[in-house]
């Protein structure tokens, strides 16, 4: 990920699906990706999500700095509102051990 806004972006997306549906694998395995890649590339740390009716705001610390950005929510919940219109497409399949 080029940038901390992309970075963010992709997490934030993932991790509202996440929350949703705590059972989806898939959506486990893709926010553990997007939170080593915010964590690890780009070094960020205490991040706190927030939301009202329009916006999700991300508030986090980047090198020593508190900084905070924020997303439509319309754009974040995208992919939740797709797998929502067409659950069978977007069935878990349990990691078999």
């Amino acid at each position: 990920m080029r940038s901390v806004q992309d970075a963010l972006y992709n997490w934030l997306s993932i991790k509202v699906v996440c929350d949703a549906r705590p059972e989806d694998t898939a959506a486990r395995e893709t926010l553990d990706l997007f939170d080593g890649i915010i964590k690890d590339e780009h070094h960020l740390t205490n991040i706190l999500v927030t939301t009202d009716e329009v916006m999700y705001y991300v508030s986090y610390t980047h090198e020593g700095e508190s900084k905070k950005t924020r997303f439509p929510r319309e754009l974040i919940e995208v992919m939740l509102n797709q797998i929502n219109q067409e659950p069978d497409k977007y069935c878990n399949f349990p990691i078999e051990s």
